[in-house]
């Protein structure tokens, strides 16, 4: 599966009362599938996962691939503490031809052996239903080693290395530089996503019997046949946090997710646009602007700050779930000073 480009982390919409509001949620997805990213991804950290039950986290992942647009690469976080857990959640994607699934660190083995936490991740890529991306956080970051190790098992497609500088992205480059594989795309070059694959399977049947006298058998129309070609791509790299998109794109990474494209998702997506068009200097001068503001909002602030910015671009953020707070009236104040100007 192709990861290149921009993925927007999806934002859980709950009630004034704490309920998840998933009409809320498939307004959002309906409106980022309209937005110039490569896919959307679910449960990820701006999603609050860890405040959602198991049966919540599942009519989040419903949702989402019931919303978003067919060509929009879907990528589910399912971590939990234990392998049966993550599978079980990740199977459950697959079914909604998820695409791929993000798995971090457990909470249970932090600070435990390496051994430990490899021997997890092996055991989630040999039987996971999709493809896994690692997910490396800052509280918890998976070694260089580790990743190296990890990256040339099969059921391993890349990494979210949140909040990688432009060094550990050489690195990490460095140390998977001998993984090659095939992934089938678009005659753009684009991703061709399970819900296009689904599509496609279950097109416009004609039956042979209305087309001549003959005995009929189902033939699928050729008007569905879809133009497809390959890439050959390495251990494929996302970066995290806006502030170090740039950055991490001149180290080698393929894409990014940040938290902050959840509110702003066009302004995020020209940063990757003027790279991958060859103009550093306006990519360094879109990265400027997002910088300071990003960081505030993204670090300082997290999921109510993003969830209020979110508001005043059009889509829903809604309040957090307790115990988050809400922003008081100074920092929303703040974030629209800060956000003046970014709009989609």
């Amino acid at each position: 599966m192709l990861l290149e480009g921009l993925y927007l982390p999806l934002t859980t919409p709950f009630s004034a009362d704490g309920r998840l509001n998933l009409r809320k949620l498939e307004q959002n997805v309906e409106r980022y599938s309209l937005a110039p990213g490569a896919g959307l991804v679910a449960l990820a950290r701006t999603g609050e996962p860890s405040m959602l039950s198991d049966e919540e986290a599942r009519h989040v992942l419903r949702g989402v691939a019931h919303s978003a647009a067919v060509e929009k690469v879907l990528v589910a976080g399912v971590s939990r503490d234990s392998v049966a857990g993550t599978l079980e959640m990740a199977e459950y994607a697959a079914g909604l031809s998820y695409d791929a699934v993000l798995v971090k660190r457990p909470g249970v083995l932090r600070g435990r052996s390496a051994k430990e936490l490899l021997q997890y991740f092996q055991m989630i890529a040999d039987r996971s239903a999709l493809p896994v991306a690692l997910w490396s956080e800052p509280d918890g970051m998976l070694s260089g080693e580790l990743v190296a190790e990890l990256s040339g098992h099969p059921g391993v497609i890349g990494i979210l290395d949140d909040g990688a500088d432009r060094q550990r992205v050489e690195r990490l480059r460095s140390l998977t530089a001998a993984v090659k594989r095939e992934v089938t795309v678009t005659a753009v070059f684009a991703a061709v996503t399970g819900r296009m694959r689904r599509q496609q399977a279950g097109g416009e049947w004609v039956s042979a019997q209305s087309l001549s006298a003959k005995a009929g058998v189902a033939m699928v129309s050729p008007k569905m046949a879809a133009r497809t070609r390959t890439k050959t791509v390495g251990f494929q790299i996302l970066t995290g946090g806006v502030g170090g998109v740039l950055e991490g794109l001149r180290g080698g990474a393929v894409g990014a997710m940040a938290a902050f494209a959840a509110c702003a998702p066009q302004a995020c997506y020209e940063v990757l646009a003027a790279w991958k068009d060859g103009d550093e200097g306006l990519a360094e001068e879109k990265q400027r602007r997002l910088g300071e503001i990003a960081r505030r909002i993204e670090e300082q602030l997290g999921v109510p700050g993003i969830k209020y910015g979110c508001d005043l671009n059009g889509y829903y953020g809604g309040p957090a779930r307790l115990p988050l707070l809400p922003l008081t009236g100074a920092e929303r104040g703040e974030v629209e000073e800060l956000m003046h100007g970014i709009r989609n």
